[in-house]
């Protein structure tokens, strides 16, 4: 985390990896916006959240972007492997499972609810102990598509005087590409079979890696889109969030108004 404002998703995903059964979330942070700080020490005094200082920038030369020609330095993008490996060895003997994704990723099961209810089929259809690889699907925030009339929205208006994105108003996903499908997934690991990790995968570990069938489980990557000139109708509809919607939307209005972001007499 650096630079961070987006409030809004923040709140969103924190309350759907609770629904997913998580009950830990690990946040490596350089700097964020006052806001954020706020739903940060909100979450920490809950005990959900855990949150590193990441402070290295202190000390050496960063990177400031993901390619050495967005930001040349001495160390790549503000520490990122060094995080995801401290984090593999800091929970190794805490936690079961080890999630490593970002906070615009959700990793979201097709046939169960939970990830409580998900690892165990991928054991038995994969294999335990081995790393979990879940297909990129990209839904874009800058474009804003009614769903399908069959299908309709919860109650959000007050979302929209909350800084950051809404990952309900973006139920649109670009078509995979082998760049975003091979590329860019994100895992879950048993983190003591694995020895190092990297950005998008491991790079050593004891059983390895699988893929995992898009229809048993995939990755929502709501972002900046990675097919910019695609035309509208060229996205996909997948609503699989709204499933979750009775629970997530009470839940991340009730975080809003304890931290102020909405009025106390808000009904949304």
């Amino acid at each position: 985390m650096f630079d961070f404002t987006n409030v809004l998703q923040l709140v969103q995903s924190l309350e759907m990896l609770q629904l997913l059964g998580v009950n830990r979330v690990v946040v490596y942070k350089t700097s964020c916006s006052p806001e954020t700080q706020r739903i940060l020490d909100y979450y920490t005094q809950k005990g959900l959240l855990e949150v590193i200082p990441w402070s290295l920038s202190r000390y050496v030369n960063v990177s400031r972007g993901w390619l050495p020609v967005h930001g040349p330095g001495e160390l790549h993008y503000f520490g990122q492997i060094p995080a995801l490996n401290d984090c593999l060895y800091r929970y190794m003997y805490q936690s079961r499972y080890v999630a490593l994704h970002d906070i615009d990723e959700l990793i979201l099961p097709q046939k169960v609810i939970s990830w409580v209810e998900l690892l165990p089929l991928l054991e038995n259809q994969y294999g335990a102990n081995k790393c979990y690889m879940f297909e990129n699907n990209v839904f874009p925030i800058n474009v804003m598509l009614a769903p399908p009339a069959s299908q309709s929205l919860p109650p959000q208006t007050d979302w929209k005087n909350v800084t950051g994105v809404n990952i309900l108003a973006h139920l649109y996903q670009e078509p995979i590409i082998e760049e975003t499908h091979y590329s860019n997934f994100k895992i879950i690991v048993n983190p003591r079979a694995v020895f190092a990790t990297t950005v998008h995968g491991v790079l050593k570990s004891q059983h390895g890696c699988s893929w995992i069938d898009r229809n048993i489980a995939r990755m929502y990557h709501t972002r900046f889109p990675r097919q910019p000139n695609l035309a509208k109708d060229k996205l996909i509809y997948d609503g699989r969030l709204l499933s979750y919607s009775a629970h997530f939307t009470p839940a991340v209005n009730k975080v809003l108004r304890e931290t102020g972001f909405l009025p106390e007499h808000s009904t949304q």
